[in-house]
């Protein structure tokens, strides 16, 4: 089968969407599917290059930050993609500009379209600091926005359960469907012969006391002030908060630690690069997810394929993945003294924490990225309508790549 995806980001590895999109792009490959990935190009011009299998083809873009790019000039670069590469399906992860350009061409030479959604307003509207006075306002006009490209679609998808209500909420009018991002368990798994110590030093945590890790983006919308403000009422319990990632909203947490005198408390190691995250996540102790806006969480179902208990935000589809008890705690979201409250829970169960791992461990095992790469083989065919592609690329029929350097 040949698979055409189209997103915001190919390049990028620290956001949500780009990782689904890569991981579920190389697994396909793997599978044995031949995949394009459109995306806007990281330097500004159209390029072509092959990664791990995958043919990247970018187009023109104007970077505008927080992960958006105006590709106004893509019609071009997308068409002769589409008509040399002759995709069996199209899949689109935004309704953002880039998109909205593959979506109007591909339906214009009768191609199957679907997408996957991994919007919420909230997420956007924190980081633009738009007023709560006016916000249910703008949420509507910003979901008016993605359903009128969503609903052109054949189908979508959205990686829980929780994030399918959110969508039928709404006017969503195809059929939509709950597939996991899943998790690489090839590269995450527990790995109880590690030295802890190693990596610790490596991103200066502390030797001596109890880490909690949070991995991804540092956003407004992500709720990392109440771990800041939770640490103050902590600031005497032997624990660490441990901040990973990058984000419009690093400086201002680094400036409130600093100014709080916390800085003993709460650590911000910086982007962890892929080959490190694995082992940094063996390496802690706990795994915390604030954020009250997640439809999933990547880097929540990692921490738990590496056994490792989750304090998370009893919020979104959160619960599906943290039951309270089991295999970590809930805390209240936008709520400081909960956090801090759940972190001393935490440190007085200390004999259960290697149970309250294994639990979480079993809980993501069904979410193996090859799962989730059956599974959208199988939606693919479902919407095509046809299980066998006997039209498969001949041997002079090659699509020219660069190698990816």
């Amino acid at each position: 089968m040949r698979i055409l995806f189209c997103g915001q980001s190919y390049y990028r590895k620290d956001n949500g969407q780009a990782v689904f999109m890569i991981r579920l792009a190389d697994g396909l490959v793997a599978a044995g599917h031949e995949v394009m990935a459109l995306a806007p190009s990281e330097k500004g011009l159209a390029n072509r290059c092959n990664v791990n299998g995958v043919i990247v083809q970018t187009v023109p873009a104007l970077h505008i930050g927080y992960n958006l790019n105006i590709t106004a000039f893509s019609d071009s670069v997308v068409e002769a993609a589409l008509d040399e590469f002759k995709p069996d399906i199209v899949h689109i992860q935004d309704h953002l500009f880039l998109s909205r350009t593959v979506l109007r061409l591909a339906r214009q030479r009768g191609m199957r379209v679907v997408g996957t959604n991994h919007f919420l307003p909230n997420n956007w509207s924190n980081n633009l600091y738009i007023p709560r006075s006016v916000q249910g306002v703008v949420h509507k006009a910003m979901w008016h926005n993605m359903l009128e490209v969503f609903n052109q679609l054949d189908a979508a998808t959205t990686p829980t359960e929780t994030a399918v209500a959110i969508l039928r909420k709404q006017d969503i009018r195809i059929p939509v469907k709950a597939i996991s991002c899943g998790v690489n368990q090839d590269e995450f798994y527990p790995r109880p012969d590690l030295d802890p110590t190693v990596m610790r030093r490596r991103y200066r945590l502390a030797l001596d006391r109890t880490v909690f890790l949070y991995v991804g983006r540092v956003d407004r919308e992500k709720g990392l002030d109440d771990i800041v403000d939770a640490a103050e009422m902590l600031i005497d319990e032997p624990i660490q908060f441990a901040i990973a990632g990058k984000g419009m909203y690093r400086d201002i947490l680094v400036e409130q630690v600093n100014s709080r005198g916390l800085s003993h408390v709460v650590a911000f190691p910086g982007y962890v690069p892929g080959e490190d995250l694995p082992l940094l996540m063996n390496s802690i102790d706990a795994f915390i997810m604030p954020s009250a806006q997640e439809l999933q969480s990547i880097a929540t179902l990692e921490a738990m394929s590496c056994a490792k208990p989750v304090l998370a935000a009893n919020a979104r589809a959160l619960p599906e993945l943290v039951e309270h008890g089991v295999n970590g705690y809930l805390f209240k979201p936008f709520n400081a003294a909960s956090i801090a409250g759940t972190v001393q829970l935490f440190l007085s169960k200390r004999q259960r924490w290697a149970e309250m791992g294994l639990a979480g461990l079993e809980r993501a095992r069904p979410h193996h990225l090859s799962n989730t790469v059956q599974r959208y083989v199988e939606w693919y065919e479902s919407v095509i309508g046809r299980s066998v592609y006997a039209h498969t690329r001949q041997p002079n029929q090659p699509i020219g790549v660069t190698a990816a350097g």
